[in-house]
């Protein structure tokens, strides 16, 4: 039974999953959008906008709990320089969902997750 089992398991272990949040957040900030499965970007959305919420306070404390996740020097340095004082006045929100429709292969539901423009 999955009682009380928030989120999506993507059938992946929690550390695979983990790696594959880490990897998928650090494509986005660094591209602005990116094209994945539709389970995945949902699955991201939360992850994600917390890393920016963080990225807003600028602070060092919120810098070392965001680059636990962002791995990256230069998206790091994106994160907090760029996103971050992009979204300032923005109180939540920040990503967008865009339905595709069904990949070729095999017909998984495509979806891409980008950052809104201000």
């Amino acid at each position: 039974m999955r009682h009380r089992k928030a989120g999506r398991s993507l059938r992946r272990t929690s550390e695979q999953k983990l790696a594959l949040m880490r990897n998928l957040a650090t494509s986005l900030i660094e591209s602005g959008a990116i094209t994945t499965t539709e389970a995945k970007a949902k699955e991201l959305r939360p992850f994600v906008e917390k890393l920016i919420t963080k990225a807003k306070a600028g602070t060092l404390h919120a810098r070392r709990l965001a680059g636990k996740h962002v791995q990256k020097r230069g998206a790091a340095d994106k994160l907090f320089h760029e996103v971050g004082k992009q979204f300032a006045t923005r109180p939540g929100g920040y990503t967008r969902i865009l339905k595709l429709g069904h990949r070729k292969g095999d017909g998984a539901d495509l979806a891409r997750i980008e950052l809104i423009q201000d």
